[in-house]
């Protein structure tokens, strides 16, 4: 049975094969606009950013493809759509410099970390340049390697 990985007392949800997919070259905070039945959910920590993207359209900013899955007790009135689009909150000086880096050829924004920050959901982005075959191969031998040597750290002051 694998167990889990501890993360903070505030985080949601993390992305964590945006580390494996992708280089990170620049990470921003946002806000996002929630109703009231996802806040109830993110809670929970009934969410995913995995599959996410984030796109700009029109001059905003939108988050795509990420599921908050709403909780069988939310108000029967309202309809809930887990993976409906939520727009961004982020200042127009960072929308134009994200919309500068974003265009470039190979690089886009990914979602890499959904979390509270006071009573605030806030997802922290990257911009971020697909890695090929041969940096992945590089990552794992990179992240066997550190394994390897804590292995022998650890054994050597036993």
């Amino acid at each position: 049975m694998a167990l889990k990985k501890k993360q903070g007392p505030g985080v949601i949800a993390v992305n964590r094969r945006a580390s494996f997919e992708y280089f990170v070259e620049e990470r921003l905070e946002a806000g996002l606009s929630l109703q009231g039945w996802e806040v109830k959910a993110l809670r929970a920590g009934k969410a995913n950013i995995s599959e996410a993207y984030v796109t700009v359209k029109d001059g905003e900013v939108i988050l795509l493809g990420s599921i908050i899955n709403p909780l069988k007790t939310s108000c029967a009135f309202v309809v809930s759509d887990p993976t409906r689009t939520r727009k961004l909150l982020l200042n127009r000086r960072e929308i134009g410099r994200l919309i500068g880096k974003s265009q470039r050829a190979g690089y886009t924004i990914i979602p890499l970390k959904l979390y509270w920050k006071g009573s605030w959901a806030k997802l922290e982005i990257g911009v971020a340049k697909g890695k090929q075959e041969h940096d992945k191969r590089d990552s794992i031998k990179d992240r066997e390697w550190q394994r390897d040597k804590e292995r022998v750290m650890k054994k050597a002051f036993k």
